[in-house]
């Protein structure tokens, strides 16, 4: 059935429809990885927004039980150039255009996926409307200058309730705000006791939790859409060793005092260069947010950037200068995408082993 996507500034594309035939708008935006399609699709850091896949050939292998980073997935839509429907993997047991009717997901392929990610990086994300060929494209566009985009993503990602994910290693208390479940996964594999709590949660709240450490998960939108979570992040720090990912990287900064903006079209791939400015070591990282830690804002701050993007110069990490707390902007779990930040997970579990030391020695002393 042919569908077309509408964007605000006028520009329309003409393809073909698959997934849910159901209208949809939403900020759209691409992302580069050549794999990973299923867990870009489950990533809660793409809530409300209509992915663009730059790679040309999407479902390829299927979709499986197994690569999905939430239950639920909350894209708007899905944009490629072509869908494959006769995957071959022996892991797959659905098709892609299958797996979107099951979540009422609209998928538009067969448009020019080059051109439309060349007015994005040159306009930057505009909002469009995955729609049927019986609108009218003029009312259609009027709409969407007028429409906000949402600001309680991170409501609609995050848990409602806390939730243990029980081990006999240190306590962890992992901040709910769109978590992905690979960073879950990552402190299970470390025999972490994690404890998952709402976005919301209070500092008092947590630290009645007794943790080890406090994990910041990424999500989606403006940091600025979640002031709560900067309070409470002010109540633990100095407190509990901290670590943020993408989302709780920016609401940590913004908890010391320094600012964010958004970017022209922001990073959403697996294939981000990320330079350690301390040691000079090149990660190649896997990335999804549109805002930035503005870096002339860290001179105010008792942060200092550890890491910085290659293609850009933007801020991918911090550090706290007095407190054990420390932050990066890209993914350490992947999923997807290449995994050689792991390591930062046993920084963490290393950096509160250090301060349960420091602080037994302390008790000892007294």
């Amino acid at each position: 059935m042919k569908r077309q996507l509408i964007l605000e500034d006028g520009t329309v594309f003409v393809g073909k429809g698959f997934g849910s035939m159901k209208d949809t708008t939403g900020e759209v935006v691409f992302s580069t990885g050549m794999t990973g399609y299923q867990e870009e699709i489950s990533d809660p850091s793409f809530c409300a927004q209509i992915v663009t896949l730059t790679y040309p050939l999407v479902g390829n292998y299927g979709i499986n039980r197994d690569d999905f980073e939430s239950i639920s997935p909350v894209i708007h839509g899905l944009i490629v150039k072509e869908a494959c429907d006769s995957p071959s993997n022996w892991r797959s047991q659905e098709t892609l255009d299958e797996y979107l009717k099951s979540k009422d997901i609209p998928g538009l392929q067969g448009i020019d996926t080059r051109k439309l990610t060349r007015i994005i990086r040159q306009h930057g994300t505009l909002k469009g409307a995955i729609c049927g060929m019986d609108v009218d494209a003029q009312d259609i566009i009027e709409k969407l200058k007028k429409q906000p985009l949402p600001t309680d993503q991170v409501a609609q990602v995050s848990t409602k309730t806390a939730y243990p994910s029980p081990g006999r290693g240190y306590r962890v208390v992992l901040v709910d705000f769109g978590m992905k479940h690979g960073i879950l996964r990552e402190l299970n594999s470390r025999n972490c006791d994690v404890i998952v709590v709402p976005y919301n949660i209070t500092a008092e709240e947590v630290l009645r939790l007794k943790p080890d450490g406090i994990m910041l998960s990424n999500g989606p939108g403006d940091p600025t859409d979640v002031p709560e979570a900067i309070e409470m992040i002010k109540g633990v720090l100095g407190k509990v060793p901290v670590f943020g990912i993408c989302l709780g990287h920016q609401l940590f900064a913004l908890a010391c005092g320094a600012s964010s903006s958004k970017m022209k079209f922001g990073h959403r791939g697996g294939n981000h260069p990320v330079k350690n400015v301390k040691t000079g070591a090149v990660d190649i990282t896997s990335q999804n947010h549109g805002y930035t830690v503005d870096i002339d804002s860290i001179a105010n701050t008792r942060l200092e950037v550890t890491h910085v993007a290659l293609n850009d110069g933007t801020v991918e990490g911090l550090q706290h200068l007095d407190y054990p707390a420390f932050t990066v902007q890209y993914h350490p779990e992947a999923s997807p995408g290449p995994e050689d930040s792991n390591h930062l997970f046993d920084d963490f579990i290393n950096l509160i082993e250090t301060q349960k030391k420091e602080g037994e020695a302390v008790c000892q002393n007294a």
